[in-house]
């Protein structure tokens, strides 16, 4: 696999070798060694798979109790992938990356805990696959406001039409706003 650097140290792009012919393709998504030689040491306690419709946007959401990392990939379809650093200390707070991650390229994005996490469907349909470093509790999770002008992030939306959003998602809260990571 092949590690790649963001602009955001903590965050990693992560491409796998590929075997393929006429027959299909075989790929490594996940060893353990390598991911914390070139990530960080993690446990991962739940794997999650969601289809999402062109035009939906996911996010952007974080835990601050059960704090989770996520390695994310989609397996069918395209999406734009968003982490925000959430982490006050840190020399990126409050900045992103964006990354396209599709069945196509078999891209996958590490999110460590401390950060937003969001992605916005461009193809027809996305199917979306993630391990996460700690278990899904609803209780402590937030929603960052996904169009605060402060994040200024480029979403690729579709003719520039609003995505689809959730009603927690409807009611983002603004950066300035929203609890941080110490």
């Amino acid at each position: 696999m092949n590690y790649i650097d963001t602009a955001i140290a903590d965050v990693k792009i992560i491409e796998p070798n590929v075997f393929g012919d006429d027959r299909g393709f075989f790929m490594e998504t996940f060893r353990v060694d390598e991911f914390a030689k070139h990530c960080a040491e993690r446990t991962f306690v739940q794997d999650n798979h969601s289809k999402s419709s062109h035009g939906i946007l996911r996010g952007l959401h974080y835990q601050l109790k059960n704090t989770q990392g996520k390695l994310v990939r989609v397996t069918s379809g395209e999406v734009y992938d968003v982490a925000v650093d959430m982490r006050e200390s840190s020399p990126t707070y409050g900045q992103h990356v964006g990354v396209v991650l599709s069945g196509e390229n078999k891209r996958q994005l590490w999110v460590p805990e401390g950060f937003a996490h969001g992605f916005y469907v461009m193809s027809d349909s996305a199917e979306f696959v993630y391990k996460c470093t700690d278990y899904y509790a609803p209780e402590h999770e937030v929603s960052l406001l996904w169009n605060d002008p402060a994040l200024n992030i480029q979403w690729p939306l579709v003719d520039g039409k609003k995505p689809s959003l959730s009603v927690k998602d409807e009611v983002g809260l603004l950066f300035k706003d929203a609890p941080t990571f110490a």
